[in-house]
């Protein structure tokens, strides 16, 4: 959503590509219970209306249906219609839309997660990228089978496209260097270790300070070293992910003036390109017995999770982040171009994107996880792992299986899916690939029932007094046209104070 011109608003309304096409009709019920929803309209009769207009030009790349609607914010009576909190009364209005048209519910907003979206200009780079590495991983599969296998440039186009899909999520930059923000915080028991590993794993750093001073930060920037002559991209903690904002990384380390001091010396080193400041345990090959304790930690957070409630979103997104964090250390230990451990990292780090923020954590809870990142982050590069590994591998599994049981039980079917189906297939590969002593199962999850359609039951207050104004504003217009006359315009009456009304809200 935005304003254009100080007196355009715009939005648009999508359907995933599943649930199929919709008529103009139904397009045209749904914009217009959309615009009664925002107040755009009479407003239960207090004001005139304002003019709108839905387009509608076909699919978008992704085969979604969907409507483009422009709102002009002058009403007819000359008053300006308010824009105040636009978002979030377009996302319950959008809520209360699924309940009324039948839609599929939006597991995210009833989970209170999100990812963040890619510009046009981004998203052409990592198709790009993509289709590339799709090539690669063909080309050399192709050459491991031998015999006469079909060129990539003679495959079916529908082929080729599929294959060059299922990379893009992988190859964004941006969620390149998510994946190694969150190995890195995974794997550090405190933000100057944080710091220095991040410099270790070829990312380049910048702090964010508060306003006139250099020991206090606030923030933090992360790029890809650039190539010779090229500028580097800039991605902050919470463009990445809502999980990697530095207050909530901070949520899992010991909070000590100590501490702090020694982060900030970290944080002007990276800014200034010097050598770290106190080197530690990142630069120590671990203690080969910590496999079997760490191994053991795993399996003792998964035996408490199961007391943990549904509804405790905290611990859940904590749990999926340091799991997450754990595959993504060592997919980037031990695979040249993202895949298999990769791609579980990044379906795991969906449940750690959350609206609010995390409270203070358990100790042992931060420690089990992050043990196993700090190992899996030393492992050898190459992808042949060893028996230690096998049975770490088994254990970050099961909590796989503990998130996808709790994603289940919270309704989010779409998300349980693709743990227990894309996930578990992708770890099934990574064990094949490892040497096991015994034949295990990397996960116990069974397939998640089919996206379900929204009901009143599945949104808040906020999103169903929106539907009951919906509901309103139909029957209004049933009862017949108004008087086809325009209001009529009255001069405005000047200001005498400088706070908002509460018939405007405070302006854009």
């Amino acid at each position: 959503m935005d304003v254009k011109g100080g007196h355009v608003w715009h939005a648009s309304l999508s359907l995933r590509a599943e649930e199929g096409i919709k008529t103009d009709a139904e397009w045209n019920a749904i914009a217009t219970d959309f615009v009664a929803a925002m107040g755009f309209d009479d407003n239960d009769g207090t004001k005139a209306p304002c003019r709108w207009v839905a387009v509608r030009h076909g699919l978008s790349k992704s085969g979604n249906d969907h409507v483009h609607i422009a709102v002009n914010l002058v009403r007819e009576d000359g008053t300006k219609a308010s824009t105040h909190l636009d978002y979030v009364r377009a996302q319950n209005a959008a809520r209360a839309l699924e309940v009324k048209h039948g839609l599929e519910l939006l597991e995210s907003a009833k989970g209170e997660r999100a990812t963040r979206g890619y510009s046009p200009a981004e998203q052409a780079r990592v198709e790009e990228r993509s289709a590339l590495f799709a090539q690669r991983k063909y080309e050399a599969n192709a050459a491991k089978i031998g015999g006469d296998v079909t060129p990539w440039h003679q495959l079916d186009p529908r082929e080729r496209q599929a294959r060059i899909t299922a990379e893009i999520r992988l190859n964004a930059p941006r969620n390149d260097l998510a994946r190694k923000v969150r190995a890195c915080a995974s794997a550090s028991e405190n933000e100057a270790e944080f710091v220095r590993r991040l410099r270790r794993s070829g990312v380049v750093v910048r702090p964010r300070y508060a306003d006139g001073q250099t020991d206090v930060i606030t923030g933090y920037s992360v790029a890809a070293k650039p190539a010779p002559g090229e500028r580097p991209i800039w991605y902050g903690g919470g463009h990445m992910g809502r999980d990697l904002t530095l207050p909530r990384l901070r949520a899992e380390w010991p909070d000590s003036a100590t501490g702090a001091m020694d982060a900030a010396a970290e944080w002007n080193a990276a800014k200034r390109n010097q050598r770290p400041v106190a080197p530690g345990r990142e630069t120590a090959e671990p203690d080969p017995e910590l496999w079997d304790r760490y191994t053991a930690e795993l399996g003792e957070l998964r035996e408490t999770l199961r007391s943990v409630p549904v509804d405790d979103r905290d611990t859940w997104a904590r749990v999926a982040r340091q799991t997450s964090g754990a595959f993504a250390a060592w997919s980037n230990a031990v695979e040249e171009v993202p895949g298999d451990l990769a791609a579980a990292a990044d379906e795991l780090a969906k449940s750690a994107q959350t609206y609010r923020g995390h409270t203070k954590p358990q100790k042992a809870g931060r420690v089990s996880a992050g043990g196993a990142a700090m190992l899996l982050a030393s492992a050898m590069r190459g992808g042949q792992g060893t028996a230690a590994q096998a049975a770490m591998l088994r254990q970050l599994a099961n909590l796989t299986g503990a998130v996808y049981d709790a994603a289940k039980a919270a309704g989010q079917a779409r998300h349980a899916q693709a743990l227990a189906t894309d996930v578990r297939e992708r770890l099934r590969r990574v064990h094949d690939a490892l040497p096991a002593p015994a034949k295990t199962a990397t996960a116990t999850a069974t397939p998640a029932p089919a996206p379900r359609h929204a009901t009143s039951a599945d949104i808040n207050d906020m999103a169903r007094d929106m539907l009951d104004k919906i509901n309103r504003a139909e029957e209004n217009r049933r009862k017949g046209p108004g008087s086809p006359l325009p209001s009529t315009i009255e001069p405005t009456r000047p200001r005498t104070t400088t706070t908002p009304s509460p018939d405007r809200g405070p302006e854009r």
